[in-house]
């Protein structure tokens, strides 16, 4: 990182954690206090619909890229969208949990809808500054800036909602979102980056994404690479309440264990990636993820010691840290000149949408098969995706090999 080139890195880093926190939190806390009220896997599951803007954010990332012209006009979308952001959870601190459940989830949406927007503004601003060879390592940033605000979600503020309650907890949200965002308007060029000029591009411009060659295959990878992951990270806290284990507990070992192993696994990723390039890293971290699976399947067999636990729960969050990493970078690579925010955005969200799918079923196949057959099913999706990459990756041009 040459001069005046390094600031991006750390500021890519800050925008990551600033959108992912509250995402990971309501995701996280929610679920345990439903299991712990003895609600069933399959709506536990369907609670992540609640992610839903950030399957349908395709629909207006082409408002996003028409609209903006260069870095600048980009940095004002996430300022203004995060603030936004902020708001609404500030005002859902007023609510209370048990009685104004509904009115929650709705609000929820509208977050997820500003953080959403926030994320296709980010990912344009990303593909902007940084330069093809910087991808790697930028991606890492970004993958890891998701993790570390996964950890204060999912690890720090559960805890903390252990301590504090409700309230205090998501005004504390709200403020970290804030937070994070600092770097952002310190963040100046005396020229900003421009992007290529291009018609004004509407939601029908999304059709020349796939009608390029090849570009089957890509979504083939981008539905199947995670499958056999999603699955145990959606049922993972429901499984360790299960196991007996407390909120505090599970807040540790998932939240704060093992989003640090995937926000080390990313950063180290981005190297690893950049040594041995893009091709060779898919198969690797696709392997990584077979023999994730099908550890969870032996220590399913039973009650898992506490050290075998943990073993499992690096390897998945490593993963995760890891597939991330790679399915991250070459979604830039097959971006548009001037459609940077629409076509990394169709790409991200086809994951989050398949992501979506794995994480519902698998509270179904949990309930009706057990924990043992859930795993040993997404042990069969890891080698569909592994399977997937040697299809994909065959006489294919698309990936570069550094």
């Amino acid at each position: 990182m040459k001069g005046q080139n390094w600031h991006k890195f750390p500021l890519l880093f800050s925008l990551y954690i600033a959108q992912s926190i509250p995402m990971s939190f309501f995701s996280t806390v929610v679920p345990v206090i439903m299991r712990q009220e003895n609600y069933s896997l399959e709506s536990i599951g369907l609670l992540q619909l609640v992610k839903l803007p950030w399957i349908l954010k395709f629909l207006w990332a082409p408002v996003i890229d028409s609209k903006t012209h260069n870095s600048r006009q980009l940095r004002r979308w996430i300022i203004v969208s995060e603030i936004f952001y902020a708001i609404v959870i500030f005002g859902i601190g007023w609510l209370d949990l048990g009685t104004s459940f509904q009115l929650i989830v709705i609000l929820m949406v509208i977050a997820f809808t500003a953080s959403a927007t926030q994320d296709i503004a980010t990912d344009a601003f990303a593909i902007l500054i940084l330069k093809k060879n910087e991808r790697s390592l930028g991606n890492s940033m970004q993958s890891a800036g998701s993790f570390v605000g996964s950890l204060m979600g999912t690890g720090v503020l559960l805890i903390a909602y252990y301590y504090f309650g409700w309230q205090v907890l998501l005004w504390l949200l709200a403020s970290f979102v804030l937070f994070a965002l600092i770097p952002l308007p310190f963040y100046h060029r005396k020229n900003p980056v421009e992007k290529p000029e291009v018609k004004t591009i509407t939601p029908a411009a999304i059709k020349g994404f796939f009608a390029r060659k090849g570009m089957h295959k890509r979504v083939l990878l981008l539905v199947f690479y995670y499958s056999g992951i999603i699955g145990t990270l959606a049922m993972l806290k429901p499984y360790m309440v299960d196991l007996g284990y407390t909120v505090k507990e599970i807040g540790f070992m998932s939240g704060i264990f093992g989003t640090s192993i995937a926000a080390a696994m990313a950063f180290v990723g981005g190297f690893i990636q950049k040594k041995i390039g893009r091709r060779k890293a898919l198969y690797l971290f696709a392997s990584i993820n077979l023999i994730t699976a099908l550890w969870f399947v032996a220590i399913s067999h039973g009650t898992p010691a506490l050290a075998a636990l943990y073993l499992g729960i690096g390897l998945l969050w490593g993963g995760y840290g890891l597939s991330t990493v790679v399915i991250y970078t070459t979604s830039m690579d097959m971006v548009r000149p001037g459609h940077e925010g629409t076509d990394f955005t169709v790409q991200i969200v086809i994951t989050h949408l398949s992501g979506l799918i794995f994480a519902v079923v698998s509270g179904k196949i949990g309930d009706l098969l057990g924990y043992t057959g859930l795993f040993t099913i997404e042990a069969a999706f890891c080698a569909i995706a592994l399977l997937t990459v040697f299809y994909v990756l065959n006489k294919n041009q698309h990936y570069a090999s550094t």
